[in-house]
């Protein structure tokens, strides 16, 4: 199964290595109750440890071997699901020593796609930024290196993406370059080829190191529109004029991570979620209103800062440089996923680099008055996120499961679910601080 895009369950598709860890010792109730003729149904996630090694910001999910089993790369290897255990190496022998985790990688981002229509999934690596992007073409079955080929030689930001921006069912590269946004096409029929970049921005002071980015319909007029941190570049009726989109200012934080457009309390219009700093604090969502010229204007409202007290639950962590939103326990309703960046500038580079690394999930519990909640649910302290995280079904059970690569290794959740009583459930529930 190929997995088209990795952001997004729903768009597709430290114990050692001598086996298993649960998370936070045995299979913990960590999640929602979906409660069914008075059963009380508790998510769990089990803790696989692929590597112990940094050799990348982040990993994605694949079935590079065609065996039907989905399996997990990360840096210059892949592993075979459904344990993990076996590794495959596809770089060059030069290109497949760890990094020092006091430096950076040379591999940022990662993605699966079929890009040459053999069936096979291939593998798309962004490497630092600024540097190029680059798709390894899967020899079906044979080993070592696999063919490199170059996609573009210039893809800017810390949250580019591999989404269909164009509406062609195609996945394209989404950046900066060059100092302008947009996005690279690739010519199908000869994928092999460098990608066309399109502009969607006069030049302007994007760079290398710029924060924030993601994709949607923040309109809702059915076209996939781009925001960065300072607002959003409304996509034109007719793409093949490659014309200057127009742009709406706001402002989404300071410049986080991936932001991601989705209809959070259920009204009708889109919103916004992101993270407000990739290297220091803050969580929210951007509620989407439309005025009576069809304009769009955003309400930021805060899940979580810099401050305990800024949390209904009291929990306050740094450096999301990673965020996603997928449905985590079944109830229709996207929920979000983020955790800590461990070392992104070294032990001792910004806030709480020694604080655990942890990974979480919030449910997003709609109110009747279109406010909502978010209820935070602790994944895991002992890993954290990349510069991106990965969601999809690595078992085939249907419930969304979590790969990580970063400095501490790579990683995977498998997502589980467990009756229990309702004492069992209400102990596992986290309790608002009382103010």
């Amino acid at each position: 199964m190929t997995r088209q895009v990795l952001h997004g369950f729903s768009k597709e598709k430290r114990m050692k290595s001598t086996g298993l860890a649960l998370c936070a010792a045995a299979v913990i109730a960590l999640g929602s109750a979906i409660r069914a003729e008075d059963k009380f149904v508790l998510q769990t996630f089990e803790k696989k440890v692929v590597s112990e090694l940094f050799f990348a910001e982040g990993a994605a999910i694949g079935d590079f071997n065609h065996d039907g089993k989905m399996d997990i790369v990360s840096g210059p290897f892949w592993y075979e699901g459904p344990d993990f255990k076996t590794k495959h190496q596809y770089f060059e022998d030069k290109d497949s020593k760890p990094f020092d985790k006091e430096k950076y990688s040379l591999n940022f981002f990662e993605f699966t796609y079929d890009i040459n229509g053999d069936g096979w999934d291939d593998i798309i690596i962004y490497g630092f930024p600024g540097k190029d992007a680059t798709w390894y073409e899967n020899p079906k079955g044979k080993e070592g290196p696999w063919v490199k080929h170059i996609m573009a030689d210039n893809v800017d930001n810390e949250s580019p993406t591999f989404l269909d921006i164009t509406g062609d069912g195609k996945p394209d590269i989404i950046c900066s370059s060059g100092g302008f946004l947009g996005y690279f096409t690739a010519d199908w029929k000869a994928p092999e080829n460098k990608w066309t970049f399109h502009k969607i921005s006069p030049k302007g002071g994007w760079q290398k190191f710029t924060h924030g980015l993601g994709i949607g319909d923040v309109n809702g007029d059915g076209k996939t529109d781009l925001l960065e941190a300072n607002g959003w570049w409304e996509q034109p009726a007719d793409l093949s004029k490659d014309e200057v989109w127009k742009f709406h200012a706001t402002k989404f934080g300071g410049g986080g991570a991936q932001m991601i457009v989705y209809d959070v309390n259920g009204d009708g219009v889109n919103d916004v979620v992101t993270s407000l700093q990739a290297h220091g604090y803050g969580l929210a969502w951007f509620e989407g209103k439309k005025d009576d010229k069809g304009e769009m204007t955003f309400t930021q409202h805060l899940i979580m800062g810099a401050k305990p007290e800024e949390n209904k639950f009291g929990l306050k962590f740094s450096q999301m440089h990673a965020v996603d939103m997928v449905d985590m326990d079944g109830d229709g309703i996207k929920d979000i996923v983020t955790g800590k960046r461990h070392w992104a500038h070294g032990s001792h580079g910004d806030p709480e680099p020694q604080a655990p690394a942890v990974l979480y999930w919030f449910k997003t519990v709609r109110n009747a008055d279109k406010s909502v909640d978010f209820i935070p649910y602790k994944i895991d302290d002992d890993s954290g996120v990349g510069t991106e995280l990965m969601v999809g079904d690595l078992n085939g059970d249907k419930l969304p499961d979590i790969v990580i690569g970063n400095k501490r290794g790579t990683f995977a959740f498998i997502h589980g679910t467990k009756t229990v009583t309702k004492e069992e459930w209400d102990a596992a529930q986290p309790k608002p601080v009382s103010k």
